[in-house]
């Protein structure tokens, strides 16, 4: 007899918000929006009063400001955030042996252990908001896929849990986008096949998907849209790069106005490599032109690094090799195969890595 699979998503309402209104409780009830102030800024998070107005996450700050004036708009403090979520995760260990962190708001927990796991689910969630004042929103199913879209449903302050067969009935109607794994752009070239709903998508056979998408891709999706998940939880997650990258208040052109944000960037993130002793063999930039299209250019040398002088020659000269032909708003700088061991030597500049 198989194991029993229990797995269920923490996701907490509105985070970022919800520590801010703790801190400002006469606006409760009112549109709020974490938001940098920068002309390019983006919002972080918004509650759901501004949500009503079509203001979520990513949205730019200048439309959020047009699509709802009265919105009472404040700037993160992300240090306060992680704070409050180092609070969450020990309140969430405190319950659960096995738990796997995907954010500074939301977590993966194994319930398979548990007799009566909907009941452990319960418990969890009236500690959160017991323990931090905060509400959180619970999915459960047999996988990660399953739990995540449960805890999705019914935000804010959600509870339901969901077999893979309920699942794929209470999404067929969805739109693909639905599922996480499936982005705007694939999601677009979906609609373009006739493909709008998760249960049209379920249905589709994998030859024709992998016609479409490739022999990996393609049946990929089917498996999303079937909600088939066998990952595991990963209790412990070294991150396997580091990163740091800017946007600009105004486009950049040519190296010369480049090269000097792309140096402040690689002393920030060589200082945190020194600073943690960790070392990586594969540097890379990323850049993201006026036009939002990202071009990235990686190099991987013969031995792992986080020496400023090395990081710095190699991504200055990717910068150079690229030379932007449009203007910039956006560059970052990484550093990869953290602590893996040395292996055969890639060819110059073809990697890509995803930022």
């Amino acid at each position: 007899m198989a194991e029993r699979r229990v797995i269920a998503h923490v996701d907490m309402d509105a985070f970022y918000v919800s520590v801010e209104l703790q801190r400002h409780p006469e606006l409760a009830g009112k549109p709020v929006v974490v938001a940098g102030s920068s002309p390019r800024a983006v919002v972080t998070t918004a509650s759901y009063e501004a949500r009503q107005f079509g203001i979520f996450s990513a949205t730019p700050a200048e439309r959020a400001r047009r699509l709802c004036p009265q919105a009472i708009f404040i700037p993160p403090d992300f240090e306060s955030y992680r704070a409050r979520s180092r609070e969450l995760m020990a309140v969430l260990r405190a319950h659960v042996e096995r738990v796997e962190v995907v954010g500074l708001d939301e977590a993966y927990l194994d319930l398979s252990s548990f007799e009566r796991p909907r009941s452990a689910a319960r418990r969890v969630k009236a500690a959160v908001s017991q323990e931090t004042g905060l509400s959180c929103s619970i999915g459960i199913g047999p996988s990660k896929l399953v739990a995540k879209v449960a805890s999705d449903a019914e935000k804010p302050d959600g509870f339901v849990e969901l077999s893979a067969e309920e699942a794929r009935e209470r999404f067929a109607g969805a739109p693909p986008g639905l599922v996480p794994g499936i982005g705007p752009k694939t999601a677009a070239r979906l609609e373009g096949e006739g493909i709008t709903t998760l249960g049209r998508l379920a249905e589709v056979p994998e030859e024709l998907l992998a016609g479409w998408f490739g022999s990996r891709l393609g049946p990929y999706l089917g498996r999303l849209a079937r909600f088939e998940d066998a990952r595991e939880i990963e209790t412990e997650h070294t991150a396997k790069s580091e990163s740091r990258e800017t946007t600009f208040d105004r486009d950049l052109r040519g190296v010369a106005e480049l090269a000097p944000e792309l140096r402040r960037l690689t002393e920030q993130l060589c200082a945190t490599l020194t600073n943690h002793e960790r070392r990586g063999r594969t540097i890379a930039i990323k850049v993201r032109y006026d036009d939002f299209s990202i071009v990235t250019r990686a190099r991987s040398l013969a031995s792992a690094v986080n020496e400023l002088d090395t990081v710095w020659e190699v991504a200055l000269d990717l910068l150079r090799r690229l030379e932007p032909p449009r203007p910039v708003r956006l560059i970052g700088v990484r550093v990869a195969g953290l602590d893996e061991l040395p292996s055969a030597l890639l060819a110059d500049d073809q990697l890509t890595l995803s930022f």
